[in-house]
């Protein structure tokens, strides 16, 4: 299985290429410049302290949604939409794993203040603009730390959140993400739920703000 990591040259896209490839699992990352993609891959393996690793490689954005069984969209919000255009017509019926958190940051404004989209959340904007397709829109990883994922020498101690409207498409996920040593995924039920869930990651900036650290990440008790 090949994941295909959309807009993955990013601190969230590098992690989780880090993480998935480190767990063995084939991962392409996608770039509007493929250029740029093939330097995000000399990362991965530098930090991995392997440059013979295998399974990963870089390539455009279209081409990597091209050849992925999985579509992993890592992009900020101003980015969401114009990336899904450009990839659309490639995606099918792939399970697509929206990480995307509508932060006023991305604006320019403040990293700790949610946008309200139209829609309810970033996910629901991802199926609305694919809901002529077979794609399965899946939300998760929304509340992993970038810093986390990154931080390759220490597990990562944070829950992963996953909610989406085709079940067997939200078990797959949940089942990729548990792939990260140390991570649980929690059922979260549907789409509709991400609207909840992307709404945590502006409270754990402003919590790695306030005590000056990089990685809170949220755990559920008494499940």
């Amino acid at each position: 299985m090949k994941i295909a990591i959309i807009g993955g040259t990013g601190d969230q896209g590098l992690g989780l290429a880090l993480r998935f490839v480190k767990a063995g699992e084939d991962i392409i990352i996608g770039s509007r410049d493929a250029k740029k993609a093939e330097n995000a891959v000399d990362i991965v393996k530098e930090m991995l302290e392997d440059g013979e690793v295998s399974n990963i490689r870089g390539s455009t954005n279209v081409d990597a949604a091209k050849e992925g069984d999985i579509i992993l969209l890592t992009v900020p919000l101003q980015a969401q939409i114009v990336t899904l255009r450009s990839i659309k017509e490639y995606i099918g019926d792939k399970i697509v794993i929206d990480a995307t958190v509508p932060l006023d940051g991305c604006l320019g404004g403040r990293p700790t203040r949610y946008v309200d989209v139209w829609q309810g959340s970033a996910a629901e904007r991802t199926a609305e603009l694919l809901e002529d397709t077979d794609a399965k829109v899946v939300s998760a990883f929304n509340n992993i730390s970038a810093a986390s994922l990154l931080n390759i020498k220490d597990d990562v101690d944070c829950d992963c959140l996953v909610s989406g409207d085709d079940e067997k498409a939200r078990k797959e996920v949940m089942a990729l993400a548990e792939k990260i040593p140390n991570v649980r995924s929690l059922d979260c039920g549907p789409l509709e739920n991400a609207r909840i869930v992307e709404k945590i990651t502006p409270l754990l900036i402003n919590l790695n703000i306030r005590n000056k650290i990089k990685l809170a990440g949220l755990r559920i008790t008494g499940l």
